[in-house]
């Protein structure tokens, strides 16, 4: 007999018994479905009062459209419990009426309902906000506008000065971002959010005061400077034609002041409305308590009627897992030359390709075994055919990228003449397009160098010439090269290492790996806070090289992912940094033909540790 029909036959075993099953269930279960969909309103009582609770709550957060919403659930609890006390048809399914002795629990919870629901009513008919905190919320999104252009006025203003009023001009950009932040915790304050930002707008408020005093020289007597970091700053008077905007500044600013700390000090829902909601919550623990004795009562009476059906439910079971055993046991023998059709699929999916499985039966596992056997030599051809075309693709791109960059040379080098003013002088709107040109240069140079590196290291083509160096001095040139830019973004960059250590590798490359770690870093580093610590740890046989950030972090879905071809952590299109996503592949690349490891340890918010050894040898 053929595989198909002994399989034919034992499925027919197996349906006839589950038909038998099926019929002798559906007789048991179509007695107690009316009381399992009653059972099912029954809990859906408490269903209902969870949605009046968030609903309730939904209001408190201005969303007035929803007091329709709660009037509809009030009306669909009482149509529900009206229903389980008298039984009928109730959105076309039987319900049956509950029984006499659970009459007592039916009434509690009917009692618990009049309570709750006059606290609904209240809450569906009472005004939901303060007018006067609602007033000055309105009042503040209003002025935050002018508030935000007269800052930005100081900021021009203050543009014209020297050095001397460097601070000034800080102090006047923190203001721009604060007033924007005023707006925007208040516009949060408006939709319901103040239990997170009452605590940020006082900061921006106190911060702000405490900023134009400093700019008016004015005294900061208040204690609450001292607990938000904030100090007297002893700085050099503006000069009366440039603090225009900062006069207009002062009194639309003592003005919003008063508004912003009224709304810190009140709640936008209304006194009455937040007692309602209390009183509701209250009512609605005491509510469900009793809806879930109702349930749990009913279930243990039907409960007491299913124990009648188990004994019977039970000799079911034990003869199907008889009939079963025997129907898995006829399978079994029947597709036992499966494994071995089996063990061969896993060869091929391995990379053993051409391989010949020998079966030599004419039944329906023969037949696959030769498509299995032709199917794995045509897979061997195709791939031999892919290796040649993916090996001419890489050494034409690594190609055409040598190529590229032949162009860019002389764009940087007559840029380089330009702005060295050779050929004569420039104004300042040619010298900005000109650096343009030269930075625009130098990033694609970067790119192209990026992605020659990532192919030759694809091709195996990148050539690492180690010989013996002092990694103290590699990291301490590197340091060097990258201070600039860390000193632009205000970021401290420092090593540790107090003395040589000696190891075996390409300084060129180690430096390229180094300079790509540090870049990274410099991106993912808050100004003024950031550090950036690049440290070594000494082993008999290798040195593993440390470089260690307090930036943002990298999510734990990307940690795993950093080290691929053209991978980047953030592929937004607002994204503030740019970037090929081959710096990390390529640092990866190089490390592993020095034939050491290369990986990253990192968390959100606090920071990234990138580590790679060197081997000594």
């Amino acid at each position: 007999m053929k595989i198909t029909q002994k399989t034919y036959l034992l499925l027919g075993v197996i349906i006839g018994v589950s038909a038998v099953n099926l019929f002798i269930l559906l007789s048991l279960s179509q007695q107690n479905l009316d009381v399992l969909h009653s059972i099912s309103y029954a809990n859906n009582l408490k269903v209902i009062v969870e949605r009046i609770s968030g609903t309730a709550d939904s209001i408190a957060n201005g969303n007035l459209t929803d007091k329709q919403t709660l009037e509809s659930e009030i009306t669909d609890f009482e149509q529900t419990y009206v229903v389980l006390g008298i039984g009928g048809m109730f959105q076309g399914t039987t319900i049956v009426a509950i029984p006499s002795n659970l009459q007592p629990i039916y009434n509690q919870v009917g009692n618990s309902w009049q309570e709750y629901k006059q606290d609904a009513e209240k809450i569906r008919q009472e005004t939901v906000f303060d007018p006067k905190v609602k007033n000055a919320i309105i009042y503040v999104l209003g002025k935050n506008g002018d508030l935000i252009s007269l800052t930005n006025g100081v900021v021009n203003d203050l543009a014209p000065l020297d050095r001397n009023y460097n601070e000034h001009k800080r102090i006047a950009a923190d203001m721009v971002n604060i007033a924007q932040n005023i707006g925007q915790d208040t516009l949060l304050i408006s939709i319901g959010e103040e239990k997170n930002t009452t605590t940020s707008i006082t900061k921006d408020r106190i911060t702000f005061d405490g900023d134009l005093k400093n700019l008016e020289g004015m005294p900061l007597d208040s204690p609450d400077y001292a607990k938000y970091g904030i100090k007297q700053e002893n700085l050099q008077q503006i000069p009366r034609s440039n603090s225009s905007s900062l006069r207009d500044l002062d009194p639309l600013w003592e003005a919003e002041e008063a508004k912003i700390e009224f709304i810190e000090n009140n709640t936008l829902v209304s006194k009455e409305f937040d007692s309602d909601l209390k009183s509701l919550e209250l009512q609605r623990e005491v509510l469900l308590d009793a809806t879930s004795e109702f349930v749990d009562e009913w279930n243990k009476l039907v409960d007491s009627k299913l124990n009648q059906n188990v004994i019977m439910v039970q000799i079911l079971l034990i003869l199907d897992m008889g009939i079963f055993v025997v129907v898995m046991l006829s399978i079994r023998k029947s597709l036992r030359p499966l494994q071995m059709l089996t063990n061969a699929i896993v060869r091929i999916k391995e990379g053993f390709y051409g391989e010949s499985i020998n079966y030599n039966s004419n039944d329906e596992i023969g037949e696959l075994a030769n498509t299995i056997n032709s199917m794995s030599s045509t897979i061997q051809k195709k791939e031999e055919e892919n290796r040649k075309v993916e090996i001419a693709k890489d050494e034409f791109l690594a190609m055409i990228t040598h190529e590229l960059k032949t162009p860019l040379v002389p764009i940087q080098g007559y840029s380089d003449i330009l702005l060295g003013e050779h050929l004569g002088s420039l104004n300042k709107n040619q010298k900005e397009r000109l650096e343009v040109i030269r930075s625009s240069a130098a990033s694609l140079l970067q790119l192209i160098s990026d992605l020659l590196d990532a192919q030759k290291l694809e091709l195996g083509q990148l050539r690492i010439k180690k010989s013996n160096h002092n990694l103290k001095k590699t990291i301490e040139n590197t340091i060097i090269a990258m201070q600039p830019q860390a000193t632009i973004d205000h970021i401290k960059l420092i090593q540790n290492l107090d003395r040589d250590i000696y190891a075996n590798y390409d300084e060129e490359r180690i430096m390229q790996v180094l300079t790509n770690l540090i870049k990274n870093s410099l991106k993912a580093t808050p100004p003024r806070t950031g550090v950036i610590e690049v440290s070594a740890k000494d082993s008999p046989d290798e040195v593993t090289i440390f470089v260690k950030d307090n930036g943002k972090g990298i999510p734990p879905d990307a940690i795993d992912k950093v080290f691929k071809k053209f991978y980047q952590v953030d592929t937004s299109s607002t994204r503030e940094s740019g970037g090929s996503g081959l710096g990390l592949s390529i640092c990866k690349g190089i490390i592993e033909a020095h034939g050491g490891r290369i990986w990253v340890q990192s968390e959100i918010g606090k920071g990234s540790l990138f580590a790679f050894t060197v081997s000594k040898k």
